[in-house]
């Protein structure tokens, strides 16, 4: 049986945080789809703010047109950030199903009940309560914790960004309502279940979330 093809874009131009996605989104969708992850050509190295943001959304669309031409078709798209820049205008564009990391933990997290969400850089956080009432989600949506180090800083200081991202997941899951927590960006693919055991309630990869969401619109 042919293989299906899940194209996941990274955004930023960070050639190891692509590395990351791939890593955790075929882990995640299993051998019966074959993942493709392909880098921004521009933009920032790490989206953190309203400026990278917009200039990922055009690169994600660029990057889209490229991997399109190139081949093999992919029947799922996945947008490789957390905040999903360029997700309606490729929705347009695309013939097969588009979701990013932020929609496919926010359903995954609402699924479950209500959700916090713990992520890297202070920008981030009007950004994805924006998000969230946007697709949909407000009335599940809590609160947003950031914590000041990028994603990208933590991606590159795991041990510490361990502790860090530990300490904040224990205070996401501590507001009242909170039922699970989001560990948000895709610099921290693979993190959430290493600070798991000290967290009360379950901590949603976004990584990992949003590549089975997308795999789940075909």
């Amino acid at each position: 049986m042919a293989k299906r093809h899940l194209l996941v874009i990274n955004p930023n131009t960070t050639a190891t945080v692509s590395a990351l996605l791939q890593q955790h989104g075929q882990a995640a969708v299993g051998d019966a789809w074959e993942v493709r992850t392909v880098t921004a050509a521009f933009g920032a190295p790490y989206i953190s703010d309203e400026t990278s943001y917009v200039l990922g959304s055009h690169a994600a669309v660029d990057a889209w047109t490229r991997a399109v031409a190139l081949g093999p078709a992919p029947d799922a798209v996945l947008i490789g950030c957390f905040g999903d820049p360029g997700l309606f205008a490729l929705r347009e564009a695309s013939a097969v199903p588009v979701t990013g990391l932020a929609e496919g933990a926010f359903a995954q997290a609402a699924s479950i009940g209500r959700f916090a969400v713990v992520t890297g850089g202070a920008a981030w956080g009007p950004m994805l309560r924006r998000l969230a009432l946007t697709l949909g989600y407000a009335n599940h949506l809590v609160d947003v914790i950031t914590v000041a180090p990028t994603g990208a800083q933590l991606a590159a200081a795991p041990e510490e960004a361990r502790a860090l991202l530990t300490q904040a997941c224990q205070q996401a899951a501590a507001l009242p309502g909170v039922d699970c927590v989001i560990l948000g960006g895709a610099g921290l693919a693979g993190m959430a279940r290493e600070v798991q055991p000290q967290v009360g309630v379950p901590v949603l990869d976004s990584v990992v979330a949003g590549a089975t969401h997308a795999i789940g619109q075909t």
